[in-house]
């Protein structure tokens, strides 16, 4: 058997117990443990998730840094796209045949918009970059989920994979005619991890679809552990809709987004304000030394002038001045008025500012880098652990659909000793997240904020709640949380809590111990 290139220990683990098990079972189980191997030999998979028109392939240019992602409306918005790394740049169409076809970018590096196919025979796109981000992380851009109204939960769950077909009178023929077929949910049911775009309101739909993601990944819900919601489109929100605000539009979106937190909690670990245009248009190019020299140009207006044209998109383009109309207009394309706003300022701070420093303003005015420290913190840090637990959740489904008594329980049995290892009980914590994101167990709000704690980071100081704390007081803290689980796991807890506490007893016991050989040593 070839070797496969998998993420770190505890996923070596699970592909080993799957390679063991591959000889003790039915061809038919052999083969999706075979599949199970094949995934975890790859990079984690991240779906991209939102409504429709909420920006998210926008989102994914500014991720991967190329415009490649097709933003309008079109056939290609439609169906699922698979960014994957790749030694020569192609795109596959995958037909819902199982055959396949190869195209070229387009001239300017995008997915062509025509992709010389009927789209119904379209299952989805797998597009190979030479892209070193897309080395350990595959990119899912999924189809816009729902419509702008409370109507859209249907096609939110069948887009999904839900059930594959909304129920009688929910849904327009054309919304049931988007559901997955087997092998389009195949592509998606490779991702392991979700990256959810929101935009100013937080609808039930958002709700349900983040509970439906499961439906489409092996039962793999989304969490803590694996999910991350971006507010996008933040130059948008009010300031004076936010109280607290002060007056500032990026305040009043990260207020916002905080309380989106609250509303989605715990199914994402946090939400973070972005603005996707301004990041796509700083880390793909688009922006230009010609955009540049035109902003220092709307610079040198005089005060009432530039204050005027800032007021709306119309007056921006409509309004009479010396620079032309058509500059104008690619620069609202570029950058829509809060860019614009955020590119005079620092022209006025220092007007010698070049085309590489006005980009690195658009950059950081976007809210990227914080999106990007979070994909790194909740997803890269821990690939291996998010890899070997959706390992482990796809051999339970491959056990579940065997009808050999005799397989499942060799399966189980498999999984249960290997949960057992103390180096793989971030597995078990993982598993905890899950069943509180699920609601099937709930806790108080302090607790439920202290596990999530737990669970949210591979740093012991962070996990604990004491950045930068006495490293004996952490230890001590570590044995003190410990005990206090015990006891609330035997005294003060329903049944479903007592099975979170014993988890978290066990993995403050073994920070606990991993703090006392790092000062040991």
């Amino acid at each position: 058997m070839t070797t496969q290139r998998t993420r770190g220990p505890l996923s070596d683990a699970v592909a080993r117990l799957c390679a063991d098990l591959r000889g003790r079972v039915g061809a038919d189980t052999a083969n999706g443990l075979h599949e199970v191997l094949l995934r975890l030999g790859e990079p984690l998979q991240l779906a991209v998730v939102g409504r429709i028109k909420s920006g998210k392939s926008t989102l994914v240019n500014a991720l991967i840094g190329r415009n490649v992602a097709p933003t309008d409306v079109g056939e290609c918005t439609r169906v699922v796209t698979r960014f994957r790394y790749g030694t020569v740049d192609r795109v596959e169409v995958i037909l819902r045949d199982g055959g396949k076809r190869f195209l070229p970018f387009s001239p300017d590096g995008a997915i062509p918009a025509d992709l010389g196919v009927e789209r119904e025979r379209v299952s989805h796109l797998e597009a190979y970059l030479t892209n070193e981000v897309l080395r350990d992380l595959t990119v899912i851009d999924t189809p816009g989920l729902g419509s702008t109204d409370d109507s859209s939960v249907a096609r939110t769950e069948a887009v999904l994979g839900d059930s594959g077909t909304a129920e009688p009178g929910t849904a327009e023929p054309e919304e049931r005619a988007e559901s997955l077929d087997p092998v389009s949910r195949s592509a998606v049911a490779g991702a392991e991890a979700v990256l959810y775009v929101v935009t100013q309101s937080v609808r039930a739909d958002d709700q349900r679809a983040l509970s439906s993601f499961g439906a489409a990944t092996g039962n793999r819900p989304a969490g803590p552990a694996n999910a991350l919601a971006v507010l996008n489109k933040a130059d948008t929100v009010e300031p004076e809709s936010v109280r607290d605000s002060d007056g500032s539009v990026w305040h009043a979106a990260s207020l916002l987004a905080e309380r989106q937190a609250r509303q989605l909690g715990p199914r994402v670990t946090d939400v973070l304000p972005v603005v996707g245009l301004l990041a796509e248009t700083a880390e793909t190019g688009r922006f230009t030394a010609s955009d540049a020299e035109a902003l220092h140009r709307l610079a040198g207006l005089d005060e009432a002038t530039r204050e005027t044209l800032l007021i709306s998109a119309d007056l921006f383009t409509g309004w009479e001045c010396d620079v032309p109309t058509g500059t104008r207009a690619r620069l609202l394309e570029l950058l829509d008025l809060y860019g614009i706003g955020c590119a005079l300022e620092a022209i006025a701070a220092d007007p010698n500012i070049t085309a590489g420093g006005l980009r690195r303003v658009l950059h950081e005015s976007s809210g990227l880098s914080e999106v990007s420290r979070g994909l790194n913190t909740v997803f890269r840090a821990r690939a291996d652990g998010i890899k070997a637990a959706a390992g482990l959740s796809s051999m339970t489904a491959v056990a579940q659909r065997s009808n050999d008594p005799a397989e499942r329980g060799r399966i189980q049995d498999g999984i249960e000793a290997l949960l057992a290892r103390p180096d793989a009980h971030q597995l078990r914590l993982l598993e905890v997240l899950t069943l509180i994101s699920s609601g099937e167990v709930t806790l108080p709000s302090d607790l439920l904020d202290e596990v999530l704690r737990l669970g949210a980071s591979n740093n012991p100081s962070e996990r604990l709640g004491m950045l930068g704390g006495n490293p004996d007081r952490m230890i001590e803290y570590a044995m003190e949380r410990a005990n206090w689980w015990r006891s609330f796991a035997s005294l003060g807890s329903t049944p479903a809590q007592s099975r979170v506490a014993h988890v978290v007893h066990r993995a403050y016991f073994l920070l606990w111990q991993q703090l006392r050989s790092g000062t040991r040593g």
